[in-house]
């Protein structure tokens, strides 16, 4: 599940707005929630091909196979996704993320929504040593993950971001599993290993492109910061702003917001 760093249909990403603060897990309340639409989204989550065969993991394991990731990476699966479409389940079968049991601790990293913390280079030496984690399941069915079960020492949530995967294209917070662990290392400076996650899929790149576009202005920024509170500082400066654009397009053209989340011209402050 892309986990948010309070936010909360996979979920694997995670709103940067701590619970504690009151605000849902579900990545909403008073930031805009509006989607990009900028003609690019992917046809399929997993890449399915016309004639519904199984995708050829193998072809996309050994054309990557250069860049080999050294610290575990692993998930509590909650199967609340359609296997074909599951970015978590394709990892496991390109061998990339280990399943873990319900019950099971991490002593990692872990990317959730129950976390009060965000994620920060800060936690690079956290991931080095014991790895980086996520829980994979429905973004609609958080209620039914048993939080207690697969507790960690070193929980986190993700900052404000844009969803690239096809189901939650555009939208912000609702990272999938395999986003939500690239722009973790993204974020704590492992850039080779969150290339090598994406380059299992086909719309992977569009993680990268769409970056371009305002998300690498955004996992940039948060890079730069050295701990979870001048993130948290940097996401309170982005969100304000896209706030301020997302009112005056309102105002300058009615109904019609055709606001981009490429905005934050970020400028002086909110480090």
């Amino acid at each position: 599940m892309g986990k948010k760093g309070g936010s909360a249909p996979s979920t694997s990403s995670i709103r940067g707005k701590p619970r504690a603060r009151g605000k849902s897990s579900r990545g909403r309340g008073k930031y805009p929630s509006v989607a990009v639409n900028d003609g690019r989204r992917p046809d399929s989550a997993v890449d399915e091909p016309e004639d519904g065969s199984q995708d050829d993991d193998e072809d996309d394991e050994s054309a990557e196979a250069v860049v080999h990731i050294d610290v575990p990476v692993a998930m509590w699966d909650f199967d609340h996704c359609d296997p074909r479409r599951c970015s978590g389940k394709k990892l496991s079968r390109l061998g990339l993320i280990k399943e873990l049991k319900v019950g099971s601790r991490f002593r990692g990293i872990v990317v959730s929504p129950k976390g009060t913390q965000i994620i920060s280079p800060a936690d690079r030496d956290l991931i080095l040593e014991n790895g980086l984690a996520v829980v994979e399941c429905s973004w609609a069915r958080l209620d039914d993950v048993p939080f207690s079960k697969i507790a960690s020492p070193h929980e986190r949530l993700l900052p404000y971001l844009i969803a690239t995967n096809p189901t939650n294209y555009g939208k912000p917070w609702r990272l999938n599993c395999v986003e939500a662990l690239a722009a973790a290392f993204y974020i704590t400076g492992f850039d080779s290993y969150a290339e090598r996650l994406l380059s299992g899929f086909g719309w992977g790149g569009s993680f990268w492109k769409l970056i371009k576009l305002g998300v690498r202005v955004y996992l940039e920024r948060y890079k730069t910061c050295q701990s979870s509170e001048e993130i948290s500082a940097a996401q309170d400066f982005i969100t304000a702003q896209l706030e301020r654009d997302w009112e005056d397009s309102r105002r300058d053209k009615g109904n019609t917001l055709t606001v981009s989340l490429t905005i934050p011209k970020i400028t002086d402050g909110g480090n």
